[in-house]
């Protein structure tokens, strides 16, 4: 039997407090519940209305997030839910039950060019994984349903996964004026129906998704570490606006040459070997003085 366990997060709101569980609690849906009768399909949501001071419950993968009224500061309350909210489900308490109708958040997906011209980005309003995944043909897809049936549209070449967006490139046969209303409105019904994303055996916590990251970073050599550090903080953020993304791979003492593998949009884009590998190959060198000669980027 899984056990839960249930840390307290801040938000950019103070009314609200975010109490985060080590395991899924719900697939791919969000809900809303703003009073006891609207949480008839919650039991958790309904037992935390018995609270006077919360407000607004919210439900979505691996958290409970709960607006409180004023009557209350959460530093004098937060533990107490959060105790209720591990007990609760260590004792099986249920947390949806997906046959009866529910309110969820709507779901909104926008696109969005990129640099590559064979890529587009479509953003929903919704986290989609925890972490990347990316697919170079439907052989990759097994353990992700909906790459699989993206795949199923002939122009398809590449998909990505990362956070709340998908990048999805194209082939030729194609241009995206004709084919992007389709392809976006399609992730948005996928993603409103609460249709699997990827497999559960794929799905992993952000704390998951942090402690094999760590386990990860602790095996490099302190120049790695460094490299790592820096792309980090300030190149997957720029990267990430424009639907790719960027791994470290490499870096070689005796050569002082890193590799970094290029992702989503950034794969196979015309400019994007050449700036990237120029950009972080002079930001690294200004960083890291002595310590590195040359910059391989590889299409994932």
């Amino acid at each position: 039997m899984a056990t839960y366990n249930i840390s307290v997060e801040g938000t950019s709101n103070p009314a609200i407090k975010k109490f985060q569980a080590d395991q899924f609690l719900v697939n791919h849906n969000s809900y809303e519940f703003k009073n006891i009768d609207e949480a008839s399909n919650s039991p958790l949501a309904q037992q935390l209305f018995y609270l006077p001071f919360v407000k607004t419950v919210y439900i979505a993968q691996n958290f409970v997030a709960i607006e409180k009224y004023n009557i209350v500061e959460w530093i004098d309350v937060q533990q107490e839910v959060a105790n209720q909210v591990e007990d609760y489900l260590n004792n099986n308490g249920l947390v949806i039950i997906e046959d009866v109708a529910a309110k969820k958040i709507p779901v909104t997906v926008y696109a969005e060019s990129t640099p590559n011209p064979s890529t587009i980005k479509f953003v929903a309003n919704k986290k989609l994984v925890t972490t990347s995944f990316e697919f170079k043909s439907i052989d990759d897809t097994a353990n992700a349903p909906m790459a699989k049936a993206l795949f199923h549209f002939p122009f398809v070449k590449e998909v990505f996964f990362d956070e709340n967006y998908i990048s999805v490139q194209k082939y030729d046969m194609a241009e995206w004026d004709e084919v992007v209303t389709e392809t976006r409105e399609f992730i948005r019904d996928y993603i409103q129906d609460g249709k699997e994303i990827v497999t559960a055996e794929q799905l992993k916590t952000p704390q998951q998704v942090d402690a094999i990251a760590e386990e990860k970073f602790e095996t490099l050599d302190d120049v790695s570490k460094e490299i790592v550090n820096i792309i980090e903080e300030y190149v997957k953020p720029a990267v990430a606006s424009d639907g790719g993304n960027i791994v470290f791979k490499h870096y070689d003492e005796k050569t002082q040459n890193v590799s970094v593998i290029l992702q989503g949009a950034c794969s196979g884009c015309p400019s994007s070997t050449f700036t990237l590998k120029n950009g972080i190959e002079n930001m690294l060198k200004q960083m890291l003085p002595g310590k590195i000669n040359m910059v391989e980027a590889i299409n994932g």
